[in-house]
């Protein structure tokens, strides 16, 4: 997730959180599946009659996914040629998405130019708005101001044929669950207000854009979560709830890890494996 509204950008305790979070997860594998399947003949389509591609990563984070994307796109079209704009508002993870683009080799093609800001700051600052014909933007969409008008100003931006990529997590899985329960506990100034799928689809509706969603099934395991002498549970419920979560009163724990076994999560042999399914939007130019 990339930050915009109060909060500047994952850094410091926040990123290592971010990045715990990640390896316990699987979240990136799963995305990466569904990209896998549904990309290439996106792209065949995206790219009819064209005699270059321009890519904008919004909310790139570290790169993983976007260097992944681009081989994706290199391999469908190995001598077409590629340009790639980057959006990143932290700096330490845009070294790490130029350190990915480094030791990857088919990349080195593709110039990159890097926006290191926020989405806010590169739609009022960018006055020579290029167009695209792929743009992503990739568990960031829950910290804009307005969903509906940035989800219209990216549109804008692509091509004939051009599709515009969000990926969010799931409307009534374990997070929309969980988030929504007690967003009075977890909402702050950083992240007033809650987002899922739902409210994406809305404001694509809202626009009246064709659009086409697919499911990212994926769980992980949280069982150390209900063991409070575990580092590792603690440390992913730090990230679940976006606080620390022994700042919470003894009943309010009680609650969260409750609803997280009851209505959230699924148990099998012992364990307990949170549903941290996510959506796939396509919204089409």
């Amino acid at each position: 997730m990339a930050a915009e509204t109060k909060r500047t950008v994952y850094q410091g305790s926040e990123l290592q959180s971010f990045r715990f979070y990640l390896q316990h997860t699987g979240e990136h594998a799963a995305v990466l599946h569904i990209l896998q399947k549904h990309l290439p003949m996106e792209f065949q389509k995206i790219a009819a009659d064209k005699s270059s591609l321009g890519v904008l990563g919004v909310g790139s984070g570290g790169g993983e996914l976007d260097v992944e994307m681009l081989s994706l796109l290199l391999s469908t079209f190995p001598t077409l040629p590629i340009t790639a704009d980057i959006v990143e508002g932290s700096t330490e993870l845009v070294a790490n998405f130029k350190a990915l683009v480094a030791k990857t080799d088919n990349l080195q093609k593709i110039p990159f130019t890097w926006h290191v800001m926020l989405s806010k700051e590169y739609r009022m600052q960018v006055k020579d708005v290029k167009k695209y014909d792929f743009i992503h933007m990739i568990q960031m969409i829950y910290f804009v101001d307005d969903p509906t008008e940035t989800i219209k100003f990216y549109h804008s931006l692509l091509n004939k044929n051009g599709m515009l990529m969000i990926i969010v997590e799931k409307a009534t899985e374990g997070w929309d669950i969980l988030w929504r329960t007690f967003s009075k506990e977890f909402c702050s100034e950083a992240l007033p207000v809650y987002r899922s799928s739902k409210e994406v689809i809305a404001s694509v509706k809202t626009l009246g854009l064709k659009y086409e969603e697919h499911s990212i099934p994926n769980t992980f395991d949280i069982t150390e979560c209900f063991d409070p002498n575990s580092e590792t549970g603690q440390r992913l419920l730090r990230f679940m709830t976006g606080t620390d979560f022994t700042s919470f009163t003894p009943q309010i724990r009680a609650d969260i890890l409750n609803l997280l076994r009851s209505k959230c999560s699924t148990e099998k042999e012992g364990k307990i494996h949170f549903n941290s399914s996510l959506s796939c939007v396509f919204v089409h130019a």
